[in-house]
């Protein structure tokens, strides 16, 4: 089961998806100052759309999700840094294939009064 913590990075442009756990997380040494051990979740993204994949660190070895979409696409940025942080509701969003420009979050909750 994947973890519902940790740091969600989308690691941008496109990743042939016969790569395997070793050859995704050997991949991950070129970010800087991230730690592939402390339970972040990586996504990769093929460059139809459709596929993605998430690997993660959990406790003894690492463990890699993955879907693929039959009809639809994945919203995948289209920016070419390295990675972007996410969090947990848009991993969802992406995951279930909804284009997360198009969702009106309203924030994140945090109010300061009641008006």
């Amino acid at each position: 089961m994947m973890p519902e913590s940790g740091t969600i990075h989308l690691v941008l442009g496109y990743t042939d998806m016969r790569k395997s756990i070793d050859t995704l997380s050997t991949s991950l040494s070129r970010i800087k100052d991230i730690n592939i051990f402390d339970g972040s979740r990586f996504v990769f993204c093929n460059k139809r759309q459709t596929i993605i994949k998430i690997l993660y660190y959990d406790r003894n070895g690492f463990c890699l999700f993955q879907k693929r979409l039959d009809k639809i696409h994945f919203d995948w940025p289209k920016d070419i840094a390295s990675t972007k942080t996410i969090k947990e509701r848009e991993l969802r969003w992406l995951i279930d294939g909804l284009v997360l420009d198009d969702i009106n979050t309203n924030g994140d909750g945090e109010y300061s009064k009641i008006v």
